[in-house]
């Protein structure tokens, strides 16, 4: 019984550290992209579920020079990567009126929404959807250009200086080589 208990338990710590390093093993689709990612650091991966983590590392590779560590940043403000119980995460609004993980408007989930899963459906609740679709906001708000363009991107997602700074804080906490 111990023996079987020790493989399983093997398997389950096994299982997302090599969905992470399958992840970050897999081509980058520009040089600049690769050279701002950076790959996760020990705390990165202590505090972020290993299915966000794919997720953002994946969704960051949408959008040339856009660091997977600032969707990582921007999700952990927003929802604590989707662990967090509040009003608006999983279901409903909170009382800003914003939804899922990474908490959008209604009509800005609308205008940028991705079907990051491939199933058919952008839902704002879905961390795949959810994920992709911050990317592509944060693409489309100048984030592809790098700099200051990127700081004004997670500016246009969050109109606050201490959100922007938060957000680029824990993005180099995250990825090695960020910035």
């Amino acid at each position: 019984m111990l023996k079987w208990l020790a493989g399983v338990t093997a398997i389950v710590v096994a299982f997302p550290l090599g969905l992470v390093l399958l992840v970050t093993a897999s081509p980058v689709t520009s040089l600049a992209s690769a050279s701002l990612a950076g790959s996760p650091t020990a705390l990165a991966m202590a505090h972020i579920p290993p299915a966000y983590l794919a997720l953002y590392l994946s969704a960051g590779r949408t959008c040339p020079r856009l660091p997977w560590g600032v969707l990582a940043g921007i999700g952990t403000v927003e929802s604590d990567n989707g662990q967090s119980d509040l009003p608006g995460v999983h279901s409903g609004a909170n009382s800003a009126g914003a939804e899922g993980p990474l908490q959008f408007e209604p009509a800005t989930f609308a205008e940028f929404a991705v079907d990051g899963d491939r199933n058919g459906t952008a839902n704002v609740y879905d961390p795949a959807d959810a994920i992709y679709t911050a990317a592509a906001m944060l693409c489309a708000g100048g984030a592809a250009s790098g700099g200051a363009a990127l700081s004004a991107a997670i500016f246009g997602y969050n109109h606050a200086a201490w959100y922007v700074d938060e957000v680029l804080t824990l993005a180099g906490e995250y990825a090695r080589e960020f910035g």
